[in-house]
C-alpha cells in the first residue's frame, strides 16, 4: 500500500524529474510504460472517432436500415397472412364438423 502511495506521490510531484524516474525503473518497465502510453493515445483517438460516427449517422447506414425496414414489413405481412390462413382453415374444419386431432384422425 505504501508503494502505491509512493508511486502516486512520485507521479504527482514536480520535483522528481523523468531522468530520476528512468533510473528507478528497469528498461522493461520503461518499455511497458511507453506501450501503455501509446495504447492510451490510440484508445483516445478511437474514442473520438467513434463519437463522431455515433453523432452523425452515415447515409449508407440509413439506406441499409430503410431496406431492412421494408424487408421486415414484408415478413410481418406474410406472417400475419399465414396466421390468418391457419385460423381460417381451423374455422372451416370446425364448421364442417371435422375436428382434426394431432395424430391426423377425426
Amino acid at each position: 500500500m505504501a508503494a502505491i502511495q509512493d508511486s502516486q506521490e512520485a507521479s504527482t510531484s514536480p520535483a522528481i524529474s523523468s531522468e530520476v524516474l528512468r533510473h528507478l525503473l528497469s528498461p522493461v518497465e520503461q518499455d511497458l510504460l511507453k506501450e501503455y502510453k501509446q495504447l492510451s493515445q490510440n484508445l483516445n483517438t478511437l474514442s473520438g472517432e467513434l463519437a463522431k460516427l455515433a453523432s452523425v449517422p452515415t447515409p449508407e447506414i440509413l439506406d441499409n436500415l430503410r431496406i431492412l425496414e421494408r424487408k421486415m414489413a414484408v415478413v410481418f405481412t406474410l406472417l400475419k397472412a399465414s396466421v390468418y390462413s391457419i385460423f381460417l382453415q381451423q374455422q372451416i374444419h370446425d364448421e364442417e364438423g371435422g375436428i382434426i386431432l394431432a395424430d391426423g384422425t377425426e
